[in-house]
């Protein structure tokens, strides 16, 4: 009897906003590590290409601390996978954030109030800081 070749599952994308980069920093959580423990299953962090734009500006223009944690943020960036938009210009980061995780249909890691509603207006799960010691998920993935 042939076998079946196994069915080879894609990683789940995680769209992380700039936000989400600064939660080690700002509350001592392992992101990656919490993501891991919440998601239970393969993930392939992702980050957008006008959210590292934005991170390196603030790593340039930024206040001194502002500097410091945007450089920290770019070290973590490194570990996510950086998809290339070609974004007319303008467009904002949350723009940007919305129409990807739209046509994806991955959640998107923030704690910006007003995106996770944009979000969960068109269906898409947020990920999101609880307490300020945990992630959660607000809908279904």
């Amino acid at each position: 009897m042939p076998l079946k070749p196994k069915l080879v599952k894609e990683p789940l994308k995680i769209i992380l906003d700039s936000n989400a980069l600064f939660v080690p920093l700002q509350l001592r959580i392992d992101i990656f590590e919490e993501l891991k423990l919440l998601l239970n299953a393969k993930f392939e962090p992702v980050l957008l290409s006008p959210i590292l734009e934005e991170l390196r500006k603030l790593a340039r223009e930024g206040s001194v601390k502002m500097q410091k944690d945007a450089g920290y943020a770019l070290k973590l960036a490194e570990r996510c996978r950086v998809v290339h938009l070609k974004e007319p210009a303008g467009t904002s980061t949350d723009d940007a954030i919305v129409k990807v995780a739209a046509e994806w249909k991955s959640p998107v890691f923030t704690n910006d109030k007003q995106l996770r509603k944009r979000l969960r207006d068109i269906n898409v799960p947020v990920i999101y800081v609880r307490q300020k010691s945990r992630l959660t998920i607000d809908g279904r993935l």
